[in-house]
């Protein structure tokens, strides 16, 4: 293990485009971005003859990512090689040093302290042929070279997660520790992997993919009848990374993307949960979905007759059948009266749902693996406090992005007694078993589901179903490794599958 990499030192001229900015150069603040939660040593090194003014505005950059600055002359730089040492607590491993290409011969001596000299070349690697230092000619490659060296120095005893999303939802997740460079406690390494480079070389360094697909989706067309597959438009990068697992069956995905394909679809999501029936005891509160119907239109002269057939009274919620990944599949409405469906502004086809009275509280569940965590939150109210607000605005439907804000009441406040009755009602047990029927029945391992206690009957009922959740209401000391466990257990798993 004492030749892992365990920091990083990057010169500072492959970073700060412009010191009155500042600014970073292309791509470096993407990286330092993916470094700063990496749990390696970060440092940016710099000559003594930078102006110090400059020398300012690079520690104050530092510092903000958290990162360490060294002094590093060009002339003598073994001298400097202590006070990194001595910083980083005896690092008792390699150090990855980037330095521009006129630079490489300077610090190439370091190599013989145990340095990896990785030398930024746009010529490319063929510049770096007979100099015994690595060349990247992209500061997007630099993750994998350090990817690649503890690899090879641990060989078979870690397990590469590669994994893609959008940038926000990756610094969710980095930044609570769960993306780490260096192997966590039970063997993972992860590596960012990024479209600006070609799939299939970083792909080589990966044992298993995880990612979040709807942040992917161009579109998604519900309106026919062909296989979700034929429906789905994913970007290109994420249709050469499909193409890719195709045919290497030693890459796989947490998980694959046909089976995120029901998540999408709340219609499907809703006929799935008819299944709960087979959990449900006699004489036990229930865990269900609710009621529901599939509309295309909302000017049909039968809508009322068809909603009661569905078991659905007023109010009800109307949401997208389409669950995720497009613009509007978030934009909902609460409606109080058979009329309010006449032109409603929520997207076609729709899924009209039971709106259950559940005292402005709902259970965000949360599938790792093996694991079930939950939390309570606060949600909308009930269905008469909806309905006097809705009277005061001559019952208008209620439309809302439910991402952004969910339907109050003015003056409505929910009382903690109700809140306290309604997780003293909460079945840990039941929820549960239910969660390990969604596993199995969806064949997923990370995702998640909101439940609500429906006053009266105390029934449990399932609203919604979503993949790779962000869990942020679960600590993360234990949210974090109950994650790194079940990308740990599925990737066991499948080997010996």
């Amino acid at each position: 293990m004492g030749s892992l990499v365990k920091g990083v030192v990057i010169h500072e001229s492959l970073l700060i485009h412009d010191y009155v900015t500042p600014s970073f150069h292309s791509s470096a603040h993407s990286l330092l971005r993916k470094l700063r939660h990496s749990n390696l040593h970060i440092g940016i090194s710099f000559s003594p003859s930078l102006p110090h003014n400059k020398v300012s505005v690079l520690k104050k950059m530092a510092m903000e990512y958290s990162f360490d600055c060294f002094l590093l002359d060009d002339e003598s730089s073994v001298d400097g090689v202590n006070e990194i040492t001595l910083s980083w607590g005896g690092i008792g491993g390699k150090i990855l040093f980037l330095v521009p290409s006129d630079k490489k011969v300077a610090f190439g001596q370091l190599s013989n302290l145990g340095w990896i000299i990785v030398v930024f070349d746009v010529e490319g690697a063929g510049a770096c042929e007979s100099s015994g230092v690595v060349c990247i000619s992209k500061l997007e490659e630099l993750p994998m070279i350090i990817c690649a060296s503890i690899r090879k120095a641990i060989g078979d005893g870690v397990v590469t997660v590669g994994y893609i999303m959008k940038p926000s939802r990756e610094e969710d997740f980095a930044k609570r520790g769960a993306f780490p460079m260096y192997p966590s406690p039970n063997g993972l390494m992860f590596l960012p992997l990024t479209f600006e480079l070609p799939l299939q070389s970083q792909l080589q360094l990966v044992d298993i993919v995880l990612h979040k697909a709807t942040d992917e989706i161009i579109s998604v067309d519900l309106s026919g009848s062909s296989e979700s597959s034929n429906r789905i438009t994913f970007s290109a990068g994420v249709q050469e990374l499909q193409r890719y697992m195709e045919h290497h069956s030693d890459c796989f995905a947490i998980d694959p993307l046909d089976k995120i394909y029901p998540v999408l679809d709340r219609l499907k999501i809703q006929q799935i949960l008819l299944g709960l029936d087979a959990l449900n005891k006699e004489s036990c509160r229930a865990i269900r979905g609710p009621h529901f119907l599939k509309v295309n239109g909302f000017n049909d002269p039968d809508l009322a007759q068809s909603l009661s057939e569905a078991k659905l009274s007023l109010p009800s919620i109307v949401k997208p059948q389409v669950a995720c990944g497009v613009a509007d599949a978030h934009s909902m409405a609460i409606t109080f009266r058979v009329e309010d469906f006449k032109d409603l502004n929520v997207p076609l086809p729709a899924i009209v749902q039971e709106y259950v009275d559940h005292s402005s509280t709902i259970f965000k569940i949360y599938v790792l693996g093996e694991q079930v965590f939950y939390a309570v939150k606060k949600s909308i109210p009930n269905a008469d406090v909806l309905t006097k607000s809705s009277e005061r605005n001559e019952l208008r439907p209620l439309l809302f992005d439910s991402l952004k804000s969910l339907p109050t009441s003015t003056g409505h406040t929910t009382g903690a007694d109700s809140i306290e009755t309604n997780v003293n009602s909460f079945d840990l047990e039941l929820v549960t078993d239910a969660a390990n029927w969604l596993a199995r029945k969806l064949d997923l391992t990370i995702f998640g589901f909101d439940v609500v206690i429906q006053e009266g009957t105390g029934d449990h009922v399932i609203v919604d179903v979503n993949y790779l959740p962000s869990f942020k209401e679960v600590p993360d000391d234990i949210a974090v490794p109950a994650f790194w466990n079940a990308i740990r257990h599925k990737f066991e798993s499948r080997k010996r599958r």
